[in-house]
């Protein structure tokens, strides 16, 4: 069994850097000559300055680190030595010869995405009314072309399409779960701009309970309350903790009861979270968190897919992870607290002492102390908001549920075959919300209608304007944004040229007669 995760995503965008870059010549080794190699050295030297330079590591990479690193590499296959041979971590910073095998240990991302949502089906128009069995209705929104506005909307033009309504089958409590699932992993496959979550997460092992949990189970302050209090934090650790949170100010009457008193107060809520069986953030979640490290630079999108990661925890974790940040924030903070530990300053002692008990692989890799520290100090910088409910995502949730358990109205033509992306049901909205959608919603399309209208060759000017007219009365926004002037709308009618008078054609075909005659009369 392999003692190394490739998948995991800062490691296997390594792998595929230094199986692309890294530089290959010939090499001489005992009176014969290798191609296509590299010494030990020269991979050290290389792959050193890559991490080093990497979003995920940083330049805090020792060269022993990376000796490390270069022996699981070995091990997995990665490398083998000029004659073949891997499997054993006998990696040495020397002029050892290896070279890359020809095909990459990695396991190729997956063509499609390996997780996808459920869809709720939209009943056919000729489905069986109320009352008969019917089967989970999924969703087909409609994306609306010219026809089937006509077909939809068209009471600009003297027509009311039929409709009939559509009840729904009841959800259950399962559906409802599945609905959270689905939809907080397809989030946060987006925003990880992943084609699937197969590299970062085991689906099966997600629980829409605990998402459910970390929604609604809140107390004002955001903390988890837990339903089974036995998974609480033991009582003297959450007081320790509260005492160093809330260190009194030199001003305030209580006191340590003696010197050194809360360093002593630290080392057991240290020794605490050291002795955990897992990190806070779970063996099965690693992946998942370590993915999230290549967007920090682009903090908002980092700090959404944290929140959704966090609400993948199990409840007691979350509680100790929120409990657990804002203690370390709070001594961070506090100007009067005393040195914690000779040597160190209070923001490295905390990311140091507790980054191992918050993020840490099943199947340690050294390296993985640079990732956890890099994961946490971007944990304290932006915690109160990494460990919110994400209110986008809760809202989207809640009006997918709420439109799934309300009476629907379906017309005709929407069972085309057409690519869809919307929910084609109805849902009761807000006088305000109904008053702007009147305004700007259906904008688009009406104004695509009416330029149907007015480019229509087969129809005569008379029925034209007739339509026209109707339109003009039930959209006069879209009308007039068309037609913003009389003018504009005089060009589309243009008047037939009138007859020149007679007497000016006389003229024009005479038009020497007067001076002929004046001529004549002299004579």
């Amino acid at each position: 069994t392999s003692c190394f995760s490739l998948s995991s995503p800062p490691y296997r965008l390594t792998i595929e850097l230094f199986r692309a870059r890294m530089p290959l010549r010939k090499h001489r080794c005992r009176f014969k000559s290798y191609e296509r190699c590299f010494t030990a050295a020269e991979a050290v030297d290389w792959l050193h300055e890559l991490l080093r330079c990497s979003q995920n590591f940083g330049p805090e990479v020792t060269r022993k680190q990376t000796v490390q690193l270069l022996k699981k590499f070995l091990k997995n296959h990665v490398i083998e030595d000029i004659k073949g041979k891997w499997g054993q971590e006998d990696f040495e910073d020397n002029r050892h010869l290896y070279r890359f095998p020809p095909s990459s240990p990695l396991k190729p991302y997956p063509k499609k995405p390996a997780y996808q949502k459920d869809v709720i089906k939209f009943p056919e128009w000729n489905d069986p009314p109320p009352g008969t069995s019917q089967e989970n209705i999924p969703v087909r929104p409609v994306v609306m072309n010219s026809e089937m506005w006509y077909k939809r909307h068209s009471i600009a033009i003297g027509e009311v399409p039929a409709c009939r309504l559509v009840y729904r089958r009841q959800l259950t409590e399962a559906n409802v779960e599945e609905i959270w699932k689905s939809m907080t992993l397809a989030y946060l496959q987006k925003i990880l701009g992943l084609e699937s979550l197969e590299e970062v997460l085991d689906i099966q092992l997600v629980n829409s309970k605990f998402i459910i949990h970390n929604v609604y189970s809140v107390s004002k302050q955001g903390v988890v309350i837990l339903d089974d209090k036995s998974k609480e934090l033991p009582h003297w650790v959450l007081s320790a903790m509260k005492c160093l949170a809330n260190w009194p100010n030199c001003s305030d009457l209580k006191q340590p009861m003696y010197l050194g008193f809360e360093k002593d107060v630290f080392k057991t809520i240290a020794d605490y979270y050291g002795h955990l069986k897992e990190p806070l953030l779970t063996f099965h979640l690693f992946d998942a968190f370590v993915s999230v490290l290549g967007l920090l630079q682009k903090e908002k999108m980092a700090i959404e897919a944290f929140q959704i990661c966090c609400l993948l925890l199990p409840p007691e974790n979350r509680r100790k992870l929120q409990l657990l940040m804002r203690m370390m924030t709070r001594i961070c903070l506090n100007k009067e607290m005393p040195p914690l530990c000779d040597g160190f300053g209070t923001r490295t002692l905390m990311v140091q002492t507790f980054s191992r008990c918050i993020l840490c692989s099943k199947d340690e890799v050294d390296l993985d102390e640079l990732l956890a520290a890099r994961l946490v100090t971007f944990l304290m910088d932006n915690y109160e908001e990494i460990l919110k409910v994400p209110l986008a995502l809760q809202t989207s949730i809640e009006e997918r549920v709420a439109h799934l358990r309300r009476v629907q109205i379906k017309y005709p033509g929407a069972d085309m075959d057409i690519t869809l992306s919307a929910p084609s049901f109805c849902r009761q909205i807000s006088p305000e919300e109904f008053e702007y959608q009147r305004a700007y919603g259906s904008q688009e399309p009406l104004a695509a209608l009416l330029e149907e209208v007015i480019t229509d060759a087969k129809l005569s000017n008379k029925e034209k304007k007739k339509k026209l007219k109707q339109f003009q009365k039930s959209y006069p926004e879209v009308y007039q944004e068309r037609f913003p002037t009389p003018e504009s709308e005089a060009l589309l009618f243009p008047e037939k040229p009138k007859p020149k008078p007679q007497l000016l054609t006389w003229a024009l075909k005479n038009p020497f007669q007067p001076f002929q005659r004046t001529r004549s009369f002299r004579m």
